[in-house]
């Protein structure tokens, strides 16, 4: 059994891979973002290219966390520590790998010219960019009021999402030459809808990590 000094200093590191995978998702979505408003393909490649780096940190927290349960047997709220690092792992990776996807959109348009300005999506972005942010501070602090402001985040996001989407279908049937990339901003709008909803996962995982009960935000 190792010491309890070396057990907390292991969470700590679990904390601050947690950290780092979250300060990774959020400068691959802002910059995924800002790929597409100016069509930059050849940073959207670089966005793609660096996605093996949040992969790495997340084998780190499963190696970390997998030793503890291991050599510590933890039982309780140190159990949840864990549980809830591997969840909010999860969670970020698959955060990156919608931030990835929006930046294969921009690829795909490599070459052509957008149908409009974008304004809903970039607004949608920074809202999750700062849901990021809240959840993850929700957990590191264990702040149950701030994860529960994830739901409350989460109902703005799909609001203006559903106002994005109005509006390209409206310019798919004025525009039917816009189908296409009108189809591709849809399915961005859709990721970054997504990955709110991880954000909100993380929240509820903070709030598991304080009561021992798994709450749905969304109720």
């Amino acid at each position: 059994m190792i010491q309890r000094k070396e057990f907390d200093q292991n969470l700590e590191e679990l904390r601050q891979l947690l950290r780092q995978m979250g300060e990774h998702v959020e400068n691959a979505l802002s910059e995924a973002i800002v790929a597409l408003q100016n069509l930059d393909s050849a940073k959207a490649k670089q966005i793609v290219e660096r996605d093996i780096e949040l992969n790495k940190l997340e084998e780190q927290v499963m190696e970390i966390g997998s030793r503890l349960i291991v050599t510590q047997q933890p039982v309780a709220k140190d159990l949840r520590r864990i549980i809830v690092a591997f969840k909010i792992s999860s969670d970020l990776e698959r955060m990156g790998d919608l931030a990835i996807d929006i930046a294969k959109v921009t690829t795909r348009l490599e070459g052509q010219t957008l149908i409009k300005p974008l304004i809903d999506i970039p607004k949608m972005s920074e809202m999750v960019i700062l849901m990021l942010k809240e959840s993850l501070q929700s957990y590191l602090d264990e702040n149950t009021d701030l994860a529960y402001k994830m739901a409350r985040d989460d109902d703005e996001v799909d609001h203006l999402y559903s106002q994005t989407i109005r509006e390209l279908y409206s310019y798919m049937i004025d525009k039917p030459e816009s189908l296409q990339q009108a189809m591709l901003l849809t399915l961005v709008g859709r990721y970054i809808e997504r990955i709110a909803d991880h954000a909100t996962n993380i929240g509820e995982s903070a709030v598991y990590l304080v009561t021992g009960h798994r709450p749905d935000l969304n109720q």
